[in-house]
């Protein structure tokens, strides 16, 4: 028994290790984020005018943080490689050209490997920007511009390995490709075509009636229904939160969603009246909703969504009566998306 109490109190004890660390870590993103300046949108539009290419270097433990942002810059708009120290010194310098754009990365700006690659890339016409936490440093002084990556203190008990330093140049390199992202008006499509391999993308290039709800699972109830009949069917039919209405001919006539259950309880908390469930639904229901062919591409039924802020389109055929209907975890998928 006092053993079983001592394991559990030291599972305790790991376990508050491991909350320190991780607020430690977290804190130090926070605090680099209410000290982000503008030299954070000088880096950002010099990127973006960047005839060239970006690469990434650094050494050790730093090199590894900057192949990781090499590759989210390149998967998200901005060309991007990594370029190894070592190898770069013996011949991969070839990599670069006049006009790329590289940033080095290296906590204390005095790492001997990056400096001579960087003193290389600077004769060869490259612009070197330094992720360091050494403002007044060599790197530093190489550059043309510095983020600081600098942290108070390292989250390792022992204040040696690199733990909320590396964590805030990621995080830094996160924010600077998803700023650039933005700008350039990067899309879900974008996206898809420099995933071609994922399972994102190969569903993006389905076409809509390839994902669609049919059959059993498409939740319909008619103009007749009443509200709480129309509930029901949304409950029963996947829990998506809709119910397509159809007319007596089978023509879609309108759509309940979760949204106009909340506007008409919202419509109803200060009448006289309260919510009556056996109130028709075609009275309460959104006339004439947004609607999309099955030929379309999965990419177009997302882009809808993401414009008119809905989670749901009725998939109607020539005559205007539902074939389907397709959800947005219907094309991103309930936790199988890989990104």
């Amino acid at each position: 028994m006092l053993t079983l109490i001592a394991m559990c109190a030291q599972s305790d004890d790991i376990i508050d290790r491991g909350r320190k660390i991780l607020e430690e870590e977290g804190n130090a993103i926070l605090r680099k984020a209410a000290g982000l300046d503008k030299t954070f949108s000088e880096v950002a539009e010099k990127l973006l005018a960047c005839e060239g290419r970006v690469a990434l270097t650094g050494v050790g433990k730093s090199g590894t943080i900057g192949e990781k942002i090499a590759a989210t810059l390149s998967s998200t708009g901005t060309p991007a490689f990594y370029l190894r120290t070592v190898e770069a010194l013996h011949g991969d310098l070839g990599m670069l050209a006049s006009g790329d754009i590289l940033l080095a990365v290296s906590n204390s700006g005095e790492t001997a490997e990056v400096l001579a690659v960087c003193d290389a890339a600077k004769q060869m016409g490259v612009e070197i920007i330094a992720f360091t936490g050494g403002s007044d440093s060599s790197l530093a002084r190489l550059a043309v511009l510095t983020l600081d990556t600098g942290v108070e203190r390292e989250a390792c008990p022992l204040g040696l390995a690199p733990t909320a330093s590396t964590t805030v140049t990621l995080a830094l390199g996160d924010a600077l490709a998803m700023a650039l992202l933005e700008e350039r008006n990067f899309t879900a499509e974008n996206y898809a075509d420099f995933h071609p391999g994922g399972n994102l993308g190969q569903r993006l290039r389905y076409q809509v009636k390839d994902l669609q709800r049919e059959g059993d699972d498409l939740p319909v109830v008619p103009e007749e229904a009443t509200l709480s009949e129309a509930i029901g069917e949304m409950s029963r039919k996947g829990n998506i939160g809709v119910a397509l209405v159809v007319a007596e001919n089978g023509e879609l006539s309108g759509i309940l969603s979760d949204g106009d259950l909340r506007r008409i309880l919202s419509e109803k908390a200060g009448a006289a009246e309260p919510l009556d469930l056996e109130s028709p639904v075609k009275d309460l229901m959104t006339s004439s909703p947004l609607t999309i062919d099955g030929d379309a591409s999965a990419k177009d039924a997302l882009q809808i969504m993401e414009v008119r802020s809905i989670t749901s389109l009725a998939v109607i055929n020539h005559l205007g009566k539902p074939t389907g209907l397709i959800h947005l975890h219907d094309i991103l998928g309930r936790g199988k998306i890989v990104l």
